[in-house]
């Protein structure tokens, strides 16, 4: 892991199965992430998926480059656009990938990730730290 390494694109596919597996596992329920009318009656164009399911499959893409002895010791993002799930068997695809940037004296390598559904950025400024570990 060094500086400009970059992280292969990961594609993660996303249905509505995935939301409702999500919210049994997380507590949240909201039915903006269920059901096209409340989520139509919110403004949204449709059933999303939570922001955390996104920001978490952005970290899994993380650490399996990574690999299994690093350790993230630093995560952030910033949430700017939904991911709009439709009601299909196929859903959606998110997309991500990155960059190591500087290392510090520690060892420890930032990456920027790029998160993306569609030609949309989803997240912003999503950044890590990451420690080689052992």
């Amino acid at each position: 892991m060094g500086s400009g390494d970059k992280l292969p694109l990961r594609v993660f596919r996303v249905t509505r199965a995935d939301l409702v597996r999500y919210a049994a596992a997380s507590g949240d329920h909201n039915p903006i992430h269920w059901s096209d009318s409340r989520a139509l009656a919110v403004g949204l164009p449709g059933v999303i998926a939570h922001g955390m399911l996104s920001m978490g499959l952005a970290a899994t893409a993380l650490t399996e480059w990574a690999g299994p002895d690093a350790v993230v010791v630093e995560y952030g993002t910033r949430f700017t656009r939904p991911v709009v799930v439709p009601d299909t068997a196929d859903g959606v695809e998110l997309t991500v990938d990155g960059v190591a940037g500087d290392v510090s004296p520690d060892g420890s390598v930032r990456v920027d990730l790029t998160v993306r559904c569609g030609a949309e950025k989803v997240l912003a400024r999503t950044r890590a730290r990451v420690s080689p570990g052992r």
